[in-house]
């Protein structure tokens, strides 16, 4: 496996500044934005798309730095039912794709999208329930519609030789495991999961068994290190569909933290050692979304737990068992 670090926090300096203090602390390998909510700030998509002189040089700054790319970020709606948000999304996703092939990486993070809940709707719409049965009706039409567009994505990339890793994120239409494989049943072997944790915690869902669930399938692309602290106060009144602002965390019923703050070493160390059961050998990529501290006090705080959780060697032979 490889620590890795999803680089947006650190938009406001070069990718110079950025690759080398991430060498530093660490780290072996770097998920770039280069569209949609994660931003292009140390990857300009359109800028080095075809352009070898442009490509060259992001690779060699890497090189410099001993660091690798474990995947291209480009998280939006290409599902949203105004056209040309829809159209905006999906020319990020492919070009995302496209770049990636070119630049030998094998993965794009992305959400699903979220339709609206009928063709003369005009916002997206996500259904947590199947009744009144309107709505119903209405995620029917939402996976008609999701199926319609990840059938020929998926093909698309198949055809670049990429992977698509998708976030399961409330507020789309794949928000947990059950839907992420019946996205990839409903399409081809490159839709799978970028798994993150810190959507599932507040949801409930044991992240250990959906990790063997979605492993059995080999559906884990990519994997976000990211955590999530339940609040038992604010959950037992309000339960955890909570729209309370980020920033007041004094009244939230959940909220993003740094590794180790949500759940402790040895809860990372079960899921280290899980996703190496169901044959996940790839990138840790973290995620810095905690409100309480700073992004490089908090990642550095994640790089000290993931280090003593992750393995650093493959299997060794079970001599013991022979």
């Amino acid at each position: 496996m490889e620590l890795g670090v999803l680089t947006v926090p650190f938009g406001n300096q070069s990718r110079e500044e950025t690759f080398e203090y991430l060498a530093e602390i660490g780290v072996d390998c770097v998920e770039l934005g280069v569209g949609g909510y994660p931003g292009d700030d140390h990857v300009d998509r359109t800028a080095t798309l075809d352009n070898a002189e442009a490509q060259a040089e992001l690779l060699d700054l890497l090189d410099e730095h001993d660091l690798s790319i474990s995947a291209l970020a480009t998280h939006n709606n290409p599902l949203h039912p105004d056209e040309e948000r829809a159209a905006e999304a999906d020319t990020e996703l492919r070009e995302a794709i496209e770049l990636a092939a070119q630049l030998d990486v094998n993965t794009v993070t992305c959400f699903s999208g979220l339709p609206a809940g009928g063709p003369n709707d005009e916002v997206p719409n996500w259904v947590t329930a199947p009744w009144p049965v309107e709505h119903a009706d209405a995620h029917d039409y939402q996976w008609t519609v999701a199926e319609n567009y990840w059938t020929e994505l998926a093909e698309f990339a198949d055809e670049q030789g990429v992977d698509i890793a998708i976030e399961m994120h409330p507020n789309m239409l794949v928000y947990e495991p059950h839907g992420m494989l019946k996205l990839r049943e409903l399409t081809n072997g490159r839709i799978g999961a970028n798994f993150d944790p810190s959507h599932l915690y507040w949801q409930g869902i044991s992240v250990t068994d959906a990790i063997r669930l979605l492993g059995d399938e080999d559906a884990i692309h990519h994997f976000h290190a990211k955590d999530t602290k339940i609040y038992e106060p604010q959950a037992r009144e309000k339960g955890v569909l909570d729209t309370t602002d980020y920033t007041d965390e004094a009244n939230r019923s959940w909220l993003f933290r740094s590794i180790g703050y949500g759940h402790g070493e040895g809860h990372w160390k079960d899921v280290v050692s899980t996703l190496r059961m169901v044959g996940y050998e790839g990138a840790l990529s973290i995620e810095h979304e905690d409100s309480l501290t700073t992004s490089k006090e908090g990642l550095e705080k994640a790089v000290d737990v993931l280090s003593r959780a992750m393995f650093e060697t493959t299997p060794g032979d079970a001599y013991w068992a022979e």
